[in-house]
């Protein structure tokens, strides 16, 4: 469970003392913040700031797993707790929160715990249900693996590219499939191990939709194979302003796979939010 709001311990003061180097915060103008998802790091937003630094301050941040403070256990609350003390650090108010996937389910957990802070929110293949039993023991037998080999084994990173990108992506862009499994080997087995039991076993919010109260984009990719195109969908029914944009010819990491249309809705959006 999160540690109490008024010491959130050593995971989160990093934020308050290191936000150089575990941010990358560019342009001005209304914030967009953004949260990666599983394996993947601040880096994976570059596509957005690029696009949209111009006009709105972008704001990517690594999540506990890709810090020196990659130790668990910590849960979703944890990850909405560090994403509030990260805000405070920048000296930022309000913002369109957006998440990938493990993002996105600590987005949607903070815009029912801190809608003060929120303009609008941005979910990128994600869900608000929780995973099957049958998913929940897939991952569950591979991070087990990753910890005890203390780090990710070659072959299991093939099997996850698989996963995080879609067929499209790893046939006609492999280079772009091969620079995040090199960066997937570097990482400790126990970090990767903590990050996914963050999420793992997590309860739904399904429920809850419908107290969201800000302007919602929902972005989710048309290969998908690790989080349904149909989550993404039921989730932009139940959320009272939401929209829904499938990406063509992406997967799971939509954003980075087919940024041109995932840029080009986040204008969209943003622009009506400010």
């Amino acid at each position: 469970m999160s540690p109490p709001p008024d010491d959130l311990g050593p995971a989160t003061e990093m934020y308050r003392h290191r936000a150089d180097t575990l941010v990358d915060d560019r342009g001005d103008g209304p914030a967009l913040v953004l949260s990666h998802g599983t394996l993947m790091d601040r880096t994976m937003f570059r596509p957005q700031q690029d696009a949209l630094a111009d006009d709105y301050r972008v704001v990517a941040y690594d999540n506990r797993a890709r810090t020196d403070n990659w130790r668990g256990p910590y849960d979703l609350d944890d990850l909405t707790d560090d994403c509030r003390t990260l805000l405070d650090a920048l000296g930022v108010d309000s913002c369109v929160l957006g998440g990938m996937s493990m993002g996105g389910f600590m987005a949607l957990r903070f815009a029912l715990r801190y809608p003060d802070s929120l303009d609008g929110l941005v979910l990128i293949d994600s869900m608000a249900q929780p995973h099957p039993e049958a998913d929940r023991e897939r991952y569950g037998g591979m991070v087990d693996r990753a910890k005890a080999a203390d780090e990710l084994p070659p072959d299991l990173a093939e099997v996850v590219a698989h996963i995080l990108f879609g067929p499209t992506t790893n046939e006609e862009h492999p280079e772009l499939v091969d620079a995040w499994k090199n960066r997937w080997l570097t990482y400790p087995g126990e970090a990767v191990h903590d990050e996914v039991h963050s999420w793992l076993n997590r309860p739904g919010v399904v429920d809850r939709l419908d107290e969201i109260d800000v302007p919602t984009l929902v972005v989710h990719g048309a290969e998908d194979l690790s989080i349904d195109p149909e989550y993404g969908e039921s989730m932009a029914d139940a959320i009272p302003d939401a929209r829904f944009v499938e990406v063509p010819g992406a997967g799971h990491s939509s954003n980075v796979e087919n940024p041109e249309v995932v840029n080009d809705a986040l204008r969209e959006f943003l622009d009506e939010v400010y």
